[in-house]
């Protein structure tokens, strides 16, 4: 459970990079010229974030019971 768990925050890690470097490249061009797009790919980030850092602090408590 701890690898598939680990295996998750990975993939987490990578789509919150992916989604900020998108959306930092996609501002810059200025692809994205309206403000609500903008807090859309905010809105994505900070899911994503928020997701891993759920996952993350799940492993801690598994490890932590593992004692």
């Amino acid at each position: 459970m701890n690898t598939l768990l680990i295996i998750v925050l990975v993939v987490l890690m990578a789509a919150v990079a992916y989604v900020l470097v998108r959306g930092v490249m996609a501002m810059a061009s200025g692809k994205v010229g309206n403000q609500q797009e903008q807090q859309q790919w905010m809105r994505k980030r900070v899911l994503y974030q928020g997701i891993a850092v759920f996952v993350a602090v799940a492993i801690l408590m598994l490890a932590g019971s593992g004692r």
